[in-house]
């Protein structure tokens, strides 16, 4: 063919050689189309306790330990290889700090959310947030909880007020008539 049409280049001019030799790749580049990434079609939510706190007696608010602050910063190295797009955490300094490593580096704001009103919550991941990642940080008797409420069974069955290192992860399927699901997984170093 090429043969051919180099034999119709004097007769026929340069123009019409251009237009038999680009039209059909342009016709075939076209088919192709547009790659586009797909949307994923569910929203993920993890979940932590916040990390180790000072347990010196009558603190009203306590801080992390160094323990806790190490722990925070590698909640924050699991999480930087995930987009997270939101962190959500209730209003304690123990909860705030245990999220702040990650906030910083992702360069989001902590949103504060009541962990006595877990619907609400659901509510605005599910609006707010659909199809992306998300951070949730509340308490050992708030984390299981809040697994519950965005529709999935207990991933463990407990969680022991010296266990810090639980990393929660829920889906939640953008097609209602799917399962939410929710695996355990465990993050940092563990004291035990």
């Amino acid at each position: 063919m090429i043969r051919i049409l180099l034999l119709m280049t004097p007769v026929r001019g340069l123009a019409n050689w251009l237009l038999c030799v680009l039209l059909p790749l342009l016709v075939l580049s076209g088919c192709a189309g547009p790659r586009t990434t797909p949307k994923p079609t569910f929203t993920t939510v993890y979940i932590v306790r916040h990390a180790e706190k000072d347990l010196a007696p009558g603190l009203q608010d306590p801080p992390l330990t160094p323990a806790g602050q190490q722990r925070a910063q590698a909640l924050r190295d699991t999480l930087l290889r995930r987009p997270v797009a939101a962190i959500y955490s209730t209003t304690t300094l123990r909860t705030q700090s245990t999220a702040q490593p990650l906030a910083q580096a992702r360069r989001l704001t902590i949103l504060p959310y009541d962990a006595r009103q877990l619907p609400q919550l659901v509510r605005r991941i599910r609006q707010e947030k659909p199809g992306q990642a998300v951070l949730v940080v509340g308490h050992s008797n708030t984390i299981l909880e809040t697994v519950e409420a965005l529709g999935a069974p207990r991933p463990v069955p407990a969680v022991q007020d010296n266990e810090y290192d639980y990393l929660l992860e829920v889906r939640l399927p953008q097609d209602s008539t799917q399962a939410v699901t929710a695996v355990a997984r465990r993050y940092g170093v563990s004291e035990k």
